[in-house]
This record gives structure tokens, C-alpha cells and sequence, in this order.
């Protein structure tokens, strides 16, 4: 059986600011040693060259290491996932994930809180975007629901991945082995990573059967309701953190997931919240969260045909802010609505991550006795 989990949110007051977790660390909510996974979002540009994804990255493993006893070595094997962009009202933050001893944690035969993470064998970059990528992909999701003690898929709530783009470098290193690679745009090669990424976690969970190439990036309604994938210029293979319930494992958490059907479906958030088992009236409100609401989790796109609920929208012929920023901001401002807090996990580049200008949501809720440890109702 895995350990329980603690998970808690802090903010980022500056672009390498780890205070938060050290402050974390000190007041023994937590032990650097036990830190399994952290995912959170910078306020760089969140494009190829978002280079606040690595100095935020810096800065936590240097505090992980100083505040434990694990080598650099060791810490660099801990998944920290950055999303860039913090687009309109998105606060910069990130969400710690912790293992605690059995014996410390509020104990439950309920569903409750588990964790687990893997990473692929690497991605060479003729492979991103093709079978081979969905292949390493799906036997990495394997692998960290096993870490998790998962065994049925339906317990899985949350795939948060992070996978190599294409880069003019490694484009040029393919070439020279006479590989050719699916795009020579290294923008695109963000979708498309994504993409394929998405396709490896809903065959391993039985989503879908394993797709054809032609189908990445090209039939859109072939997707997994659980995926959340970025991608980035830090690594070269698939880092993967699986987040799903396990019974008996105990502790204050657990989550639940549901899809946004386009932008502006504020229902599909609510869902994922009920859905983590927290009771809420018919009619809710971000009050009605009583500061047990730990985190959303959520990806979103522009829908390819232009529209949203019969309107149409100028942001896929926007030659002056690439849409990817524009969704961002729209979909963070529809969940921070939702939760009474700017603080929420919003990334773009959602090919095949829920369906079609819409995008799949994942919540985490504090179940246990009192005082909550999510965000308070302000």
C-alpha cells in the first residue's frame, strides 16, 4: 500500500521565489525528503523559449536539497512540472505534493489521495507526434499507477505530463541521422507533443485503442478526459505524475474529475469538484467551497471551428497574441469565478485533452476534520 498524501498550494511572488515551500518545510507541514511531485504555473510566455520554467525549477530543487538530505542527484529525479503562462487574472503558484507516514494520517476506508510518477524511456525527436511517442508515453502511465497502487483506471483522476518539444537543435541532430521529423515549426511541435502525449495516456487507461499517426492533432474527437500535458525544452523524455484514489490508504484528500465542453462550461469545474466528493447545494457558489478546495487542474483550447456557443471569435486570426494566451486568460477567468481564487492551474495546447474547445478538469478537495487546508473564501 503507498503512503498517504499531504498536498498544499503556495503561491509565487517572484519568478524564483521557493519561499513557500521552505516555509512549508520548517513548519513541519511537510518533509523535503517525502516531496514526490510538484506542478505548478509561471509567468513567463509559456512558448519555446519560456526559460522561467527552468529558474522557477532551479529554485525548488535547490531548496528540496538544502532543506533534506537527498543529493542534487536524487532531487533532479523528483517530477516538477511548470506550465508557463499566467495569462489575465492567473496567479503564479504551484501544488506540493508530499508522501506522509501512515500513522500521521487521518485515517479513512474511503477513497482517498495517491500519487505516482514514472518517467519514460527518452523521446528521440523524430518520434514526437508518432507511435513511438505513444507507446513510452502509455508504458510511462503504466508505471506510475503501479508506483500509485492503482489498479483499476477508473480511479484515475489526473495524468499531469511534461514531454520535449521540438527545438532547432534537435530537429538538426534528427536530420543528421537522416530522420525526418513531423514539423520544422517549433511552436506547433508544442501541440503536437502534447497531442501525442494525450493519445499515450488514454490508451493506457483504456480510453481508446492505439491510434493511428494520421489521427494526432487531426481528429480531435479522440481524446482522454484525464490529461493535463505540457511540454518544454527541460528534458528529453516523458515525465509523468498519475493522481488517482486508492481505498484504505487514508489521509484528507481526494480527487475527482470532470470536461469542460467549451470555454465557458463553469459546470464541468463544478463537476470535477462534486466529483472529489465534496457535497454542494444545487446552485453553487466559490463560498460554498468553505475553504476545502485545494486546487483545479485544467487544460483548454480554441475550439478549431471559431466558435464558442454560435459566436464567433477572432482569436485563431489574431496575428498580434497568439490564441494559446488568449484561451488561457478566458478559461482562467471562467475557474477563478468558480473558485474565489486567481491561484488556478490553466494550461493550453489541449489537442486531444477533452474535446474540441473544451478541456478536461481535475480537483483536489480537503475531506478531513477541521482546520481546512485549502484556499479560505475571501
Amino acid at each position: 500500500m503507498p503512503e498517504p498524501i499531504e498536498v498544499r498550494k503556495i503561491p509565487l511572488r517572484h519568478v524564483s521565489d521557493a519561499s513557500g515551500l521552505a516555509e512549508l518545510i520548517d513548519s513541519r507541514v511537510l518533509e523535503a525528503d517525502r516531496v514526490i511531485a510538484v506542478i505548478g504555473k509561471t509567468e513567463g510566455n509559456g512558448g519555446v523559449n519560456d526559460y522561467t520554467r527552468i529558474i522557477a525549477d532551479r529554485a525548488f530543487r535547490e531548496v528540496l536539497v538544502t532543506k533534506g538530505s537527498r543529493s542534487a542527484e536524487e532531487v533532479a529525479g523528483v517530477p516538477i512540472v511548470w506550465s508557463g503562462g499566467t495569462d489575465g487574472v492567473i496567479s503564479p503558484h504551484a501544488t506540493i505534493f508530499a508522501t506522509v507516514p501512515a500513522d500521521q494520517a487521518v485515517a479513512s476506508d474511503e477513497p482517498r489521495l495517491s500519487v505516482g510518477f514514472a518517467m519514460s524511456e527518452p523521446l528521440r525527436p523524430e518520434e514526437i507526434g508518432r507511435r513511438g511517442m505513444i507507446e513510452k508515453v502509455a508504458a510511462g502511465v503504466r508505471a506510475a499507477m503501479a508506483g500509485a497502487g492503482i489498479i483499476d483506471p477508473a480511479d484515475v483522476h489526473y495524468v499531469q505530463t511534461k514531454t520535449p518539444l521540438l527545438t532547432i537543435q534537435t530537429i538538426r541532430e534528427a536530420k543528421a541521422r537522416g530522420q525526418r521529423v513531423w514539423t520544422e515549426n517549433t511552436h506547433e511541435s508544442m501541440d503536437l507533443s502534447n497531442g501525442a502525449t494525450a493519445l499515450g495516456i488514454a490508451v493506457a487507461l483504456g480510453e481508446i485503442e492505439m491510434p493511428d499517426d494520421s489521427v494526432v492533432l487531426h481528429d480531435r474527437s479522440v481524446y482522454s478526459a484525464v490529461a493535463s500535458c505540457s511540454s518544454g525544452v527541460e528534458l528529453d523524455r516523458a515525465q509523468v505524475v498519475v493522481v488517482g484514489n486508492v481505498r484504505g490508504i487514508g489521509g484528507r484528500y481526494r480527487i475527482g474529475h470532470g470536461v469542460m465542453r467549451d470555454a465557458l462550461d463553469a459546470d464541468g469545474i463544478w463537476t470535477a469538484i462534486a466529483d472529489a466528493g465534496l457535497a454542494l447545494p444545487d446552485r453553487p457558489r466559490s463560498g460554498d467551497l468553505a475553504g476545502r478546495l485545494v486546487n483545479v487542474f485544467l487544460k483548454c483550447e480554441a475550439s478549431a471551428d471559431g466558435m464558442v456557443r454560435g459566436r464567433r471569435n477572432a482569436m485563431l486570426d489574431d496575428s498580434d497574441v497568439h490564441w494559446h494566451r488568449q484561451i488561457k486568460a478566458c478559461v482562467g477567468g471562467v475557474a477563478a469565478s468558480v473558485t474565489g481564487d486567481p491561484a488556478v492551474f490553466v494550461s493550453v495546447s489541449a489537442a486531444h485533452q477533452g474535446p474540441d474547445g473544451g478541456g478536461p478538469v481535475a480537483a483536489i478537495v480537503d475531506l478531513g476534520p477541521e482546520p481546512v487546508t485549502g484556499y479560505p473564501p475571501r
